[in-house]
C-alpha cells in the first residue's frame, strides 16, 4: 500500500470539511457523489496506466487504440471527456457539476454493465466545493491496497453520519480480515457468493488472491452477490467494474430472497454479515430449505445466516465468515443447530480475532470456516482452532490490522493442518520455524489446538477457540506484564464505551416503548 492510512484520512477528513461547512447535505447524502468522484480517479488511474502501456506498443504496431484494448486489460474506457485531468482543468467559472454529470454518462454509454449505476446529481454542489473536492481527491495516491471504495465510505459514515449509517461496518470488511478468509478457503476457481456483498470487497480480494497464483480471475471467477440496501448494490456494481470484474449482484434481502436459486450451488461462500439482527419474519421462513437445521426462537438473526453460508455449498464447498463472538457459545434453539452442524461435519476451521480491526466496532469477532467436502477423509471429526488476538499490527490507538507475515503464518496453520503446501510469498517462514520446527502440524498452547467432536462435546458443543487452545505459558517480565495490563485496560475502555452505547440505546427503546403504551 503505497500510501498510507493516515495520509488517505488526512486527505478525506479535508474533502468531509468542505462538505460539511459549504453544503446543506448530511454526510448519508454527499456519501454517493463523493465517491463517484473516488470511483472516477481510480478509474482514471487505471486507465491511464494502462493507456501509457498501449501506447508503447503502438509504436511498434502502429494501428488505433480502441475502447477493446482497454477492456481486454480489465480496465474501464474512458472518453476524453470522462477523464480526470479534462475535470480538473475546467475553469472554476465552469459548469463543474454539469461536466462532471456528462462524465458519469459518457462512462455508462462506454461500459453498459454500468448503466443507471453511477451517480449524476452532483449540480446538488456548489461549484466551488466540486473544484475543491477534485482538487483533494487529485492528491490521493491510488494504488492503495484492499477495497478503497469500502474503506472510504466506511470512513465517511464511521466519522459523520454513525447515527444515518449502519453502523456495524457491513458494507466494508476491513482487508486484512478478507485476506484471511480468502487465503484459508482457497478460491482458485469456481462460483463465489456473497450473501452480504456490501461494497464488494471480498469479491475484489478473492481476484487479487487469484492473480498472486499468477492465473486471470475474469477466466477463473464467476461472481454472485445479493445485497438489500440500493445505494450499497450500487457501490459493490462501481467496485467491481473498476477492477475489471464481471458480476451478478442482485438486490435482494437475503433472510427471504434468494434470487440466485443457490441451495447446494457454490463452490465458495465468503460474507460480513451484520451481526445480532432482531425482528426477522420467522413465520415466512419456516419452510425455506435454507432453514433446515431450525430457526433459532432467540430474536437474534445469527443463526440464520450460518444456515444460508452452509446450504449455499455444493458437496465440496468451502466457506468463511465473520459472526460475532457470541455465536460461538450460544445456548437453547441455537445450540442444537450449532450441534447439528459439528456432527454434520461442516464445521472446519474456528479463528479467534482481537478487539480493533475494524473502524466502527471495537469487539473482536470469530471467522467461521466450513467444508462440506471434509467428509471421508482424516479431517472428518476434527475441528482446528485457532487463537488468533495476540497476533495483530497496531496501527494506531485504536486500529489493527495483520501484516503479511502474519497473515501467511496463520494461513500456513491451517495448511499444514490439512497437509497441504506452505507458502512463503511474504517471508513468513522464520515465524513457522519458531512453532512448527519439524514442519508438521502440532498443538500449541495458545495458538491453535484440533479437537475431536467428542471433546467439543464435553465442552457443551462450544465453538469458541479460547475453551480450546488455552493460555501460552510465559516468564514473568514486567516489561511485558506492563505492556499487557495496557491492552488489557485499553480493551476495557473500548468495552465500557460500547456498553455505554447499548444501554443509551436501551434506555431509548424503552422510552419509546412507555410513549407507545401511554
Amino acid at each position: 500500500m503505497s500510501v498510507n492510512n493516515n495520509d488517505l484520512e488526512k486527505r478525506l477528513w479535508e474533502a468531509a470539511d468542505q462538505l460539511r461547512a459549504n453544503s446543506r447535505l448530511t454526510a448519508q447524502e454527499y456519501s454517493r457523489p463523493v465517491l463517484g468522484l473516488i470511483f472516477l480517479k481510480y478509474a482514471d488511474f487505471k486507465f491511464s496506466k494502462i493507456e501509457k502501456g498501449l501506447k508503447e506498443k503502438n509504436c511498434i504496431r502502429r494501428r488505433p487504440i480502441g475502447k477493446l484494448d482497454y477492456q481486454a486489460k480489465g480496465v474501464l474506457y474512458l472518453p476524453e471527456k470522462a477523464q480526470y485531468y479534462y475535470l480538473i482543468n475546467l475553469p472554476e467559472e465552469a459548469d463543474i457539476g454539469g461536466a462532471i454529470n456528462n462524465a458519469m454518462r459518457v462512462i455508462e454509454e462506454e461500459n453498459t454493465e454500468l448503466k443507471g449505476i453511477l451517480p449524476k446529481t452532483y449540480n446538488i454542489l456548489e461549484n466551488t466545493v466540486l473544484f475543491e473536492l477534485l482538487k483533494i481527491f487529485n492528491g490521493i495516491q491510488m494504488d492503495i491496497e484492499g477495497d478503497v471504495f469500502g474503506k472510504i465510505y466506511e470512513y465517511f459514515l464511521g466519522k459523520f453520519a454513525m447515527a444515518e449509517g449502519k453502523g456495524g461496518g457491513e458494507f466494508f470488511t476491513p482487508t486484512s480480515i478478507v485476506k484471511l478468509i480468502i487465503n484459508i478457503i482457497e478460491p482458485f476457481h469456481g462460483f463465489i457468493y456473497d450473501p452480504a456483498c456490501g461494497s464488494g470487497g471480498m469479491f475484489v480480494q478473492s481476484a487479487k488472491f487469484v492473480e498472486e497464483h499468477q492465473k486471470k480471475p475474469i477466466n477463473e471467477l464467476s461472481i454472485y452477490g445479493q445485497e438489500s440496501k440500493e445505494s450499497t448494490l450500487k457501490l459493490a456494481k462501481m467496485n467491481l467494474a473498476v477492477h475489471g470484474l464481471s458480476e451478478d449482484i442482485r438486490l435482494g434481502n437475503s433472510y427471504y430472497e434468494d434470487h440466485h436459486d443457490s441451495l447446494n450451488k457454490f463452490d465458495f461462500v465468503m460474507a460480513n454479515p451484520p451481526f445480532n439482527v432482531n425482528g426477522v419474519d420467522k413465520e415466512r421462513i419456516k419452510d425455506y430449505p435454507t432453514y433446515s437445521l431450525g430457526l433459532p426462537r432467540t430474536n437474534n438473526a445469527n443463526y440464520l445466516w450460518i444456515q444460508i453460508f452452509h446450504s449455499s455449498l455444493n458437496q465440496n464447498g468451502h466457506a468463511g465468515f465473520v459472526m460475532a463472538n457470541s455465536a460461538s457459545d450460544a445456548r437453547q434453539s441455537e445450540l442444537e443447530i450449532r450441534k447439528k452442524l459439528i456432527q454434520r461435519h461442516a464445521v472446519d476451521i474456528m479463528v479467534a480475532i482481537s478487539s480493533n480491526f475494524f473502524y466502527t466496532v471495537t469487539l473482536p469477532v470469530t471467522l467461521w470456516f466450513l467444508d462440506k467436502g471434509k467428509i471421508n477423509t482424516d479431517r472428518e471429526d476434527k475441528i482446528l482452532f485457532i487463537d488468533a488476538r495476540n497476533i495483530y499490527h497496531q496501527i494506531d490507538r485504536a486500529h489493527r490490522d495483520f501484516k503479511q507475515d502474519q497473515l501467511e503464518f496463520l494461513s500456513n496453520i491451517v495448511r499444514l493442518y490439512r497437509e497441504e503446501e506452505i507458502e512463503n510469498r511474504h517471508n513468513s517462514q522464520q515465524l513457522l520455524d519458531e512453532h512448527f520446527p519439524e514442519g508438521k502440524y502440532q498443538d500449541i498452547k495458545g495458538l491453535c489446538k484440533v479437537a475431536t467432536i467428542d471433546e467439543i462435546e464435553s465442552q457443551g458443543w462450544s465453538l469458541n477457540p479460547g475453551r480450546y487452545v488455552g493460555v501460552e505459558e510465559q516468564e514473568n517480565d514486567d516489561g511485558d506484564f506492563a505492556e499487557r495490563l495496557k491492552e488489557l485496560n485499553d480493551e476495557l475502555v473500548n468495552l465500557n464505551s460500547e456498553s455505554t452505547k447499548l444501554e443509551e440505546k436501551i434506555s431509548h427503546n424503552i422510552s419509546q416503548l412507555l410513549n407507545s403504551i401511554r
